[in-house]
Formats: C-alpha cells, sequence, structure tokens
C-alpha cells in the first residue's frame, strides 16, 4: 500500500463519516419538527432513501435555519430538565432546612439544642 493510497483512504473514510453525520442530523431533525406532518416526514425519509446526497443538500437548504433553531429548543429544554434535576436531587435549600427545624422546634419535636445543631449544619 503507498503513503497516497493510505492518504486517499483516510480521506475517504472522513467523508463517509461526515456523510453519516449529516444524514442522522437530518433524519433526527425531520423526527423531532413538530409542524411537520407524517406524510411529509415519509416523503423526505423516502427521499433520502432514494436521492440521498440531493435531498440532504435541498433539506440543509430549505430548512436549515429551523434545523438550527429546533436544535437550540431541544438543547435549552435538555439543560432545564437537567437543571430541575439537580436542584430535586440536591435538596432544599439552607433557608428551607432551617424553616423546618423552627417547625419541628415550634412543635416540641426537638430542643433548642438540637435546633442550634441543625441550623450549624445547614448554614455550614
Amino acid at each position: 500500500m503507498s503513503f497516497w493510497e493510505v492518504i486517499w483512504f483516510c480521506f475517504v473514510s472522513f467523508v463517509f463519516i461526515a456523510y453519516l453525520m449529516v444524514m442522522f442530523s437530518i433524519i433526527a431533525d425531520i423526527f423531532r419538527d413538530q409542524e411537520t406532518s407524517g406524510v411529509m416526514k415519509g416523503v423526505w425519509i423516502i427521499a433520502l432513501i432514494f436521492l440521498p446526497f440531493v435531498t440532504a443538500i435541498v433539506y440543509l437548504i430549505a430548512r436549515g435555519k429551523s434545523m438550527q433553531e429546533r436544535s437550540i429548543h431541544s438543547a435549552a429544554a435538555a439543560k432545564q430538565q437537567q437543571d430541575e434535576y439537580i436542584r430535586q436531587v440536591a435538596g432544599s435549600s439552607p433557608a428551607d432546612q432551617i424553616e423546618k427545624a423552627q417547625a419541628m422546634l415550634d412543635r416540641g419535636a426537638i430542643t433548642q439544642a438540637e435546633f442550634g445543631q441543625l441550623k450549624a449544619k445547614a448554614l455550614a
């Protein structure tokens, strides 16, 4: 195998992987789009199967901007869900913990010394 054959193989591999990434991005976008009807989604998929290069170029030109907007919206929604999950798992804020401890003290469930310990722990 010559040097140029190796370079050609690397180039062809790169182009093929890039092509697959574009195809998967387009297919994911087709199914992510809530505004497109099922029939149009089917037409796009069939076109991608029979005329993949032409369809990919047409799709990127015709729907590239909305594809970007859907991707940004999807990323923002995922970040919001992640932040909410972290807040849920992390527990309550120190003020909430102190408020709960105060309620327990008022009910007589804990002593003043235990309240002081809980307050110090929440503020630490």
